[in-house]
């Protein structure tokens, strides 16, 4: 059991150090949010190039997204909680044609790759991973492999080219508002220091860490992202001023998510590998142009800039856009806000209209069977 223990934390040891030579690397070449791609990048490399054995807790991550969650809750004001009220119906619109552009791409997968519909649409549901995996495991007949590995390319892919796309000139007009937003942000990320932090965080830290296990416990999606960003929002409204985080300790956090979403994606678990490698970027490729598509649409109702159009209504993780949104200054509480009620609809919503929709389906299958075998039966 010793000797077991040790290997885990050596592997634990590299994976950091692989992880944090990605982050250095990323930094020096000025690519965005160095911290969250270099990591993930440089492990997936690790794992699939030189087949190294690397391991990385979920409790590390969680940790980053409770980091997370807290600098959300920070950007949750009364006035933005307001404007993110007024942005519900938009919210509601946006969001079912996301779903509605889903549903298109996985008909369109499922004729060219001659899969179910059924896999093909739990692969291209934007929701959180753990949720549409558990909604995958829960359904009759669906490829879970295939499942998992187009949902992870899904991920990755966004992650990546969201903060590449987003840092291109077309997506760098920054409306009044938000140059506000910004110009407060530096002015806040320039004075955050480490010595403010204790014993000022203490409190938001227990309430941070407390709503998380709350969350858990009424199995609320992305709890140790959410719980914080709700605990902290509580706070202020109470009066009680959450403190700013040094750039360091966000850099951090991002080093803990990127390294395990690079870890998700192991090359034994691809079924079929290129035939469904290649589904799945094309398929990831037309959720990346969708959620531009649906962005610029956003910039077109409301006056908000395309970089947050974009992070708004990327198909990706609330987590991974909430660091981009915060490390380019855009509106956080908007982006925070729409990430938000997509999880809050795919986690409430899809799963019964998914399961009833699959049963709709296998009874017009049970219909149409006994007819054919009739016919057939019928021309013998």
């Amino acid at each position: 059991m010793k000797e077991s223990k040790i290997h885990q934390i050596r592997k634990i040891i590299l994976t950091l150090l692989i992880a944090i030579i990605g982050g250095v690397v990323f930094h020096f070449l000025h690519i965005p949010v160095p911290w969250l791609l270099g990591p993930m990048i440089s492990i997936f490399l690790a794992i699939n190039l030189l087949q190294w054995r690397l391991k990385w807790p979920s409790s590390i991550r969680n940790s980053g997204m409770i980091i997370v969650g807290y600098t959300m809750g920070l950007s949750m004001t009364s006035s933005a909680l307001l404007e993110m009220g007024r942005q519900l119906p938009y919210m509601l619109l946006l969001t079912v044609l996301l779903l509605l552009f889903c549903s298109m791409i996985a008909y369109i997968v499922s004729k060219i790759s001659d899969s179910d519909y059924q896999t093909a649409l739990l692969a291209s549901i934007p929701g959180g991973l753990s949720q549409v995996l558990i909604l995958a495991e829960e359904t009759k007949g669906v490829n879970l492999g295939v499942v998992t590995l187009t949902q992870v390319i899904r991920l990755m892919m966004i992650i990546i080219a969201t903060p590449l796309i987003v840092m291109l000139p077309i997506f760098q007009e920054t409306g009044k508002r938000e140059q506000t937003a910004v110009d407060s942000a530096l002015s806040i990320a320039t004075s955050a220091s480490w010595e403010q932090l204790f014993p000022n965080l203490l409190l938001f830290a227990i309430v941070s860490v407390g709503m998380a296990f709350i969350c858990i416990k009424i199995k609320m999606p992305t709890a140790y992202l959410i719980g914080p960003a709700i605990g902290t929002a509580v706070l202020q409204a109470f009066g009680i001023e959450g403190l700013h985080l040094p750039p360091s300790l966000i850099n951090l956090a991002q080093l803990m998510i990127g390294t395990y979403v690079g870890l998700l994606l192991q090359p034994n678990d691809m079924p079929h590998k290129f035939k469904t490698l290649w589904i799945a970027l094309g398929s990831g490729l037309m959720l990346v142009i969708g959620g531009i598509g649906l962005g610029w649409l956003l910039t077109v109702i409301q006056p908000v800039s395309k970089a947050t159009g974009l992070l708004s209504l990327a198909p990706g993780g609330m987590d991974q856009m909430g660091i981009i949104a915060h490390a380019i200054h855009a509106d956080l509480y908007i982006v925070s806000g729409y990430q938000l009620f997509r999880t809050f609809f795919i986690f409430f919503a899809v799963p019964p209209f998914v399961k009833w929709l699959f049963k709709r389906m296998d009874r017009r299958k049970g219909k149409v069977m006994p007819e054919t075998d009739g016919r057939m039966e019928n021309h013998m």
